[in-house]
């Protein structure tokens, strides 16, 4: 799938395109979220396949688009903050949707996919289906996210062993 296929999406920008004209959501741009990416091309890239997925299964597609989107919607380094009442994955839906709240009004399916999108590091399964497909599409998009930057290192080992690059001081 071409990387900027949502944009010319009409459906999606319909359900999202106000929420991503917004500052706070904007301002995701200054995080990196998985070393390969900003926090907000990993919510675009969340939202964007959950909704294809539930789009194609006849689910509540706007939903799982905004929920998708606002996902990760906090403010912080999650490698370096660290709470004293919880880990981040259960810490950070919460902050979510704490700040989703003052943007928009979120359905109770869309409140319950944010909370919920990390099952599996939390105990608390999803209530909806669409959860489950926003939960695991980001699952799915932080291992790729993740690989490239994990090859990009590789690659950069494998160079440098062989003499095609300089060894940094």
């Amino acid at each position: 799938m071409k990387k900027d296929a949502w944009r010319n999406d009409e459906e999606y920008m319909s359900y999202v395109g106000e929420l991503l004209a917004k500052p706070e959501v904007q301002r995701l741009a200054n995080y990196t979220q998985h070393h390969f990416s900003t926090r907000l091309e990993h919510c675009i890239a969340v939202s964007y396949e959950s909704y294809l997925l539930a789009k194609k299964f006849n689910l509540d597609a706007k939903a799982t688009a905004r929920a998708g989107l606002l996902h990760d919607l906090f403010y912080y380094d999650w490698r370096v903050t660290k709470f004293d009442r919880g880990t981040h994955a259960w810490i950070h839906p919460r902050i979510a949707v704490r700040n989703a709240e003052k943007l928009t009004t979120l359905t109770p399916r869309e409140k319950d996919i944010i909370i919920k999108h990390m099952w599996g590091a939390t105990t608390c399964p999803p209530k909806y289906s669409e959860g489950y497909i926003v939960t695991l599409i980001d699952k799915y998009s932080a291992t790729e996210e993740y690989s490239k930057h994990l090859y990009l290192k590789l690659v950069g080992s494998i160079k440098q062993a062989l003499g095609f690059a300089k060894v940094s001081e």
